[in-house]
């Protein structure tokens, strides 16, 4: 945590959206969770003219594609070998910076013309409130506990996530 200000109870202190930036590690984080376990697992698309496919196959307008985040994540030809692994560091260039994807790529918010404009406003609001958590309480998950992501089109755990909560002294 480069030069972030801490106030008087031992929380930090966020003045404005480049103290923010400093976060690359948790920035790292909540990308690669956003991999791993894209808000949206599946979605149809559907041309409307014809189309070819970059394998080759031809599609006719209005033929409906799905599309799997969730398997798209998971290929080792996109994200290698270590594409199962939790790995902030992924999102972490070699000089310390986050390192961008592109968004075909890394398809939590969508891709092209239709990616999500909300993107940069949500992570602004993301990164405050995981910050101000994370600089408050101890989190941990309950080590019984399988984490299993449940069938659905929006991605939810299938047994919850059990977690305890401590604050930090």
């Amino acid at each position: 945590m480069t030069n972030l200000q801490v106030d008087e109870t031992g929380k930090w202190k966020f003045s404005n959206r480049d103290e923010l930036k400093k976060l690359v590690y948790l920035h790292g984080g909540l990308y690669e969770a956003l991999r791993l376990f894209p808000p949206v697992a599946l979605q149809h698309k559907a041309p409307i003219k014809p189309d070819i496919l970059p394998s080759g196959h031809k599609i006719k307008p209005n033929t409906k594609i799905v599309l799997s985040f969730y398997s798209m994540v998971r290929t080792k030809s996109i994200w290698g070998e270590d594409c199962l692994e939790f790995k902030p560091e992924r999102w972490i260039s070699e000089q310390g910076q986050i390192k961008h994807e592109p968004s075909f790529k890394f398809t939590a918010f969508n891709a092209g013309p239709r990616s999500c404009l909300g993107k940069e406003m949500s992570f602004v609001q993301i990164k405050t409130v995981v910050a101000s958590i994370i600089s408050s309480f101890r989190i941990q998950v309950v080590k019984s506990h399988a984490i299993a992501p449940c069938n659905s089109v929006v991605l939810h755990m299938k047994h919850s996530l059990k977690v305890t909560i401590s604050r930090n002294i």
